[in-house]
């Protein structure tokens, strides 16, 4: 048996989320179905992150073990050939067979968009939050400076999470400004995430934003380590897995801002 890595990019929005699940169709479901066909084996991949339904990846990062019949690039121009349109594998290559790409992994980078406008754009609807109201950058990237560092996440610890520990390392976060005028992205790179952390984060910048609490509020919540302190948590489709790396920590932030 071969250990295969693949790199793969997917539209959330159809999805019931990555993991497989009892009812719903999910990204891992229907990859696993498209291996299968393609490999004449079964087929069972894990992830570097399990995205929540309605979430997107640039750049998810999964592997499987099967019997070395195709070729990487073979697994790359068959799996697209039999994949919907939502989903695509961007490479393949063979790995030691102690690969893991979620235990491997040394740091993950999201983004989250968020559409500032005062008329949303069709063309955004399904990749970035659109806020119709005054928004104020400047105290939402201070409050985000907080998180920064090895912290406690309870306060942005979405309900239904089951992690061992609620600490984690954030190397690096930022608000940048994207090409498209009126969009921006929150860019959160880290050693790995709580479910729906960097969601309750954007929701609690989104309310400091709009003057609801200052941006020492983040520190604070930190602090408290109570949920139900925090802020919103923000709709999933605004969501990207952007990176995942697998050398130095901090390499998924370089770009972080």
């Amino acid at each position: 048996m071969r250990r295969v890595r693949l790199t793969i990019a997917y539209d959330g929005t159809a999805y019931s989320g990555f993991q497989l699940q009892p009812n719903g169709v999910t990204v891992q479901s229907v990859i696993e179905d498209a291996l299968g066909r393609l490999l004449q084996e079964p087929v069972r991949v894990r992830a570097a992150g399990r995205t929540d339904a309605g979430v997107h990846a640039r750049e998810q990062v999964i592997d499987f073990a099967d019997s070395g019949r195709r070729s990487p690039g073979t697994i790359v121009r068959g799996g697209n050939a039999l994949l919907p349109s939502d989903i695509r594998f961007l490479s393949a290559e063979e790995v030691p067979p102690s690969f893991d790409a979620l235990r491997r992994a040394k740091s993950k980078e999201y983004r989250y968009f968020l559409y500032i406008a005062p008329v949303a754009s069709p063309f955004l609807a399904r990749y970035a939050w659109h806020l119709g109201g005054p928004v104020d950058l400047r105290p939402m990237r201070k409050g985000l400076a907080h998180i920064v560092g090895r912290h406690d996440f309870s306060s942005f610890r979405g309900q239904g999470c089951t992690a061992r520990t609620t600490v984690r390392e954030v190397f690096r976060a930022g608000i940048e400004a994207e090409a498209i005028a009126g969009l921006h992205s929150v860019r959160i790179a880290g050693s790995g995430f709580l479910r729906h952390m960097v969601r309750n984060v954007v929701g609690t910048l989104v309310d400091i934003g709009r003057g609801k609490g200052p941006p020492d509020r983040v520190r604070d919540l930190l602090g408290l380590r109570d949920r139900t302190l925090a802020g919103p948590n923000a709709p999933p489709h605004g969501l990207f897995l952007w990176k995942v790396a697998y050398g130095e920590p901090r390499e998924a932030g370089s770009g972080g801002g």
